[in-house]
This record gives structure tokens, sequence and C-alpha cells, in this order.
């Protein structure tokens, strides 16, 4: 049994790098709530928002928590874009269309990163990247603070407006009732679009939160949409809360597996979790039942 001075730590980095874990989830289900479709393109998409946020810093000497202001926008417009006038008009209305679409998206976009970059590892060198927050029982990475802090900001950002605003009803109505929306009036197209560009908002947010401490490379997404898919099937298919919930609890597993077996396996416990949740809850811990 290991000390609570070894255990508190590994608990509270986990908590911290699962927010950013929850951020990507978020936007994957957000968009699978309204559109019902997995984002296969999601990781990919999250690999260009990292080259953005990368040569954002090295072209314009932007830092990425102040890049963040111009790429959320940017990917925003992006999102919408590629729902609007890509993947929905390429789908023709048939759901597996759409998974077709995003996972061709996935494989163009990896490309074109991969011929315009190369295959080579990327890293910013911040004066900051390795400053510590000494609570006394535990030192914590300042960027993994930061980005905690901004996730929560994000998190309720996106409750007021999908809570307050005409539009985040209409996407309420829309995930609730595709013809019965369409019937009172709502563009579902328009609707659509917007999801899909608020999902991947949330991509160049998460970007910005960890480029001043990853590497980039054309493949980077990959890695991080793996554990957004366990995230999200933990929290609950469709489930914002769940995806914020199940990002933290993921981070926590992830640190205690790398405490325990090691830094190299520390991933094993995620995928336990992910066979663990389909085998005795596959509604997820705050998904509804079918």
């Amino acid at each position: 049994m290991l000390s609570p001075v070894i255990l508190v730590p590994a608990i509270l980095n986990g908590l911290l790098t699962g927010a950013v874990y929850g951020l990507i989830a978020l936007g994957l289900t957000l968009i699978y709530g309204v559109l019902h479709i997995i984002n296969f393109a999601h990781g990919a998409l999250l690999t260009a928002a990292m080259f953005a946020a990368f040569f954002a810093h090295r072209l314009l000497g932007l830092d990425p928590y102040l890049a963040v202001i111009g790429l959320t926008p940017l990917f925003f417009a992006l999102g919408y874009c590629l729902q609007r006038f890509v993947i929905g008009p390429a789908a023709h209305g048939e759901d597996r269309n759409i998974l077709l679409v995003t996972l061709g998206l996935a494989v163009v976009i990896e490309n074109v990163l991969l011929y315009a970059f190369g295959a080579d590892t990327r890293t910013l060198n911040l004066d900051y990247a390795f400053d510590v927050v000494d609570l006394g029982i535990a030192f914590l990475a300042v960027p993994r603070v930061i980005g905690f802090g901004v996730v929560l900001v994000v998190a309720l950002v996106l409750w007021l407006i999908l809570s307050l605003t005409d539009t985040g009803k209409a996407i309420r109505a829309v995930a609730k009732e595709k013809l019965g929306a369409e019937l009172s009036g709502i563009d579902v197209g328009h609707i659509y679009a917007v999801t899909f560009g608020l999902g991947t908002a949330c991509l160049a947010i998460a970007a910005c939160l960890l480029i001043p401490t990853y590497y980039v490379n054309p493949h980077i997404g990959n890695a991080f949409v793996l554990i957004a898919f366990t995230i999200v099937v933990l929290g609950g298919m469709g489930s914002v809360t769940g995806a914020l919930v199940g990002g933290l609890f993921i981070g926590v597993v992830e640190s205690l597996c790398g405490l325990y077996l090691g830094e190299s396996l520390g991933q094993i416990g995620i995928f336990v979790m992910f066979i663990l949740v389909l085998l005795f809850r596959p509604s997820g811990l705050l998904g509804e039942r079918a």
C-alpha cells in the first residue's frame, strides 16, 4: 500500500489531466448527442488544432493560452463549414454515410498534415512549462492547473449556451426530437452545423491547453481520441456531464495505474475500464438506458 504522500499527488495530477481529456470527450459527446453519429475525424481535427497552436507560437509569437482566443472561433467556423458543406451534403441523410465521410475526412486531414509537416515530432519550449504550484501535500504543474481552470470555465459557458440561448434550446430540441424540431420551424441543418462547430471549437481549446506540455505530430490526435471514446462510453453517450465526470475519473485511473504498474503501462487501466463498462453498464454512468 502506497503512502498518502505519494497517493494524494497522483490523484490530484490525475484530476488535472482528466479535465483536458474530458474537454476532448465533451466535443465528441456533444456531436453524438445531436447528430447521433460518432465523429471519426475528431482525432485528426485535434491534431490540426495542435499544429495551429504550435505554429501560432512559432510564426506569430503567440502564447498558446492567448492563441485560444483566435483559434476557437476559427475552428468553430471550420467545424460549421465541414458539417454544412461537406459532411451533410455527402451523407445524403444516411447515418452510415456520415460515418464513412468523417472517416474519410480523418484520412485526408492526417495525410495533408503528414505531407505538409512530415512525420517529425515538434515541441514548444515555454518558460512556464515546468513551473509547479506547491500545495504542501503535492506539487502541481502550472500548465495543468491552468488547463483545469479553463475546462471548468468552458463547461460553464457551454452549459449557459445550451440552457439560456435560443440556439442552445434549438440544439436540445433537435437532440430530443429531430422531426418535431423541424416541424416547429428549426433549421435542423444549421443546428447540426452549429453543434459540429461547437465540438470542433472544444478541440481548439484543448489543443491550446495541451501544446505547452505535449509534443505534436500528424498522428498525435489518435491517442487522445481513443481515451475520449472511452470517456464518452463511461459517462454515457450524449451526456455532457458524463463526459466531464468520466474525464476526471479516467485521469485518476490512468495516474494510479501509472503509479502502480509503471508509466508505460498507465493506460492499461483505461481500456480495462472501457471493457468493464461495456460488460456491466453499456449505457454509461450517466447515460439513459435504451
